[in-house]
């Protein structure tokens, strides 16, 4: 267990330092271009790869870092380049932090290294638990997985959405239902691998923000995959299913033992980009001449300033907390980790608002990256579950009851 500290370690800083050149050299150089085409920003992944930052051997070593704020600022760092392409490079990992919380160790070994591939091979991954009908309300899953014991296979069916990287994921991690009418507790994570008949990409979405982000539908039509690609394996998920029909406690959902892990990493995100908007309307304020002085000597200015950076600093403060937490085996008592991601990605909305509004026309066109940062930073309200559902989260921890 490692003691919780606010000073990087030596490694923590080199890493920091080394994603932080990538971002301001290969990542904010391109993301204007990647999100007008709003396409997979395939040549960035592949620098990426190239360098060991997209690889199994990097994301292996953060997610064992003892600290668990190795993962957090390789993520505030690569947002503070540009969201949507750091989404590209890093969609893979919520596949991965799904076969890590749910899966055997035999099953990580096999799978985890395939979200990958090699710099010469590339592959991606996706993580899907929303549906048409399910966004929040994850309990009311449609999608089947039917066990067929003569053949030791599970046939999948049903169409999943807002899934990243959805269709063209090498290896789709999807969330099913087993036994519908025990809702969430009646759900199980399987691995979809890459070839397999019956899986294809749905409708592709045009969004707001993250655009060079690929996000989809994914359709489940017959879809056959071996006993073996059931994460957790079989009976664990019988003696669980057992449990929950006699009315016992049973472990935590499949959906949400991933969510618990990685939404913290989600609000390291949004750091990055208050940090990008708040730095670069710093800059600004320094430079811009109104009535012959810089407008970072007019108070509202500088107010507004000064409120920028405390929030973004105590962002990132929560998801430090809630990413050591984590890291170290501690129950979030108070929903730490959905204070994280709820804070960080509720004051990216209002920081890069605020960087807007100190450039005044520069801000809202897009020569400049505010309004792109922007555009970026509402996803954070909605995604990887809304303010709201992280609001219930934080309200049901704290008072020990459960709340509609």
């Amino acid at each position: 267990m490692s003691d919780f500290s606010l000073e990087l370690n030596e490694d923590q800083i080199q890493i920091q330092k080394w994603v932080h050149d990538f971002a301001e050299n290969v990542v904010r150089p391109a993301g204007h271009e990647w999100d007008e085409r709003e396409e997979t920003p395939w040549p960035i992944i592949e620098e990426a790869a190239k360098i060991g930052l997209y690889s199994f051997d990097f994301i292996a070593n953060c997610f064992v870092d003892p600290t668990g704020l190795q993962m957090a600022l390789v993520n505030e760092e690569m947002s503070w380049g540009d969201a949507g392409i750091a989404l590209a490079i890093f969609g893979s990992t919520l596949a991965v932090a799904g076969i890590f919380g749910n899966g055997t160790p035999e099953q990580q070994a096999e799978w985890i290294p395939q979200c990958f591939g090699t710099p010469d091979d590339i592959k991606l991954a996706a993580f899907g638990v929303s549906e048409p009908d399910a966004g929040s309300d994850v309990s009311s899953l449609k999608s089947r997985a039917v066990y067929d014991e003569a053949k030791d296979e599970w046939v999948l069916n049903g169409t999943k959405t807002w899934i990243t990287n959805g269709g063209i994921a090498n290896t789709h991690v999807l969330v099913l239902s087993v036994d519908p009418e025990l809702g969430s507790r009646g759900q199980a994570s399987f691995v979809v691998p890459e070839g397999t008949p019956g899986i294809s990409q749905g409708q592709k979405f045009l969004k707001m923000g993250i655009r060079a982000s690929h996000t989809a539908e994914v359709v489940l039509e017959d879809c056959r995959i071996p006993g073996r690609c059931l994460l957790g394996g079989k009976d664990k998920l019988d003696e669980r299913l057992a449990r929950a029909k006699e009315g016992k406690r049973t472990s935590t959902q499949a959906a949400m033992s991933t969510f618990e892990a990685s939404r913290p990493l989600v609000g390291a995100q949004a750091v990055g980009i208050a940090r990008a908007a708040y730095e670069y309307a710093l800059d600004y304020a320094k430079e811009r001449k109104q009535f012959k002085r810089a407008i970072i000597e007019n108070q509202a200015i500088a107010f507004k300033l000064a409120d920028m950076k405390m929030r973004t600093d105590a962002a990132r403060l929560l998801v430090w907390r809630a990413s050591w937490m984590a890291a170290n085996k501690k129950r979030f008592e108070a929903g730490e980790g959905s204070q994280s991601k709820l804070f960080a990605g509720e004051n990216a909305v209002w920081v890069t608002e605020q960087a807007i509004q100190i450039m005044g026309g520069y801000g809202y066109v897009r020569e400049y990256p505010v309004e792109r940062w922007h555009r970026d930073s509402k996803i954070y309200t909605i995604f990887e579950g809304t303010s709201e559902i992280q609001r219930l989260v934080i309200s049901r921890a704290i008072s020990g009851v459960h709340i509609n």
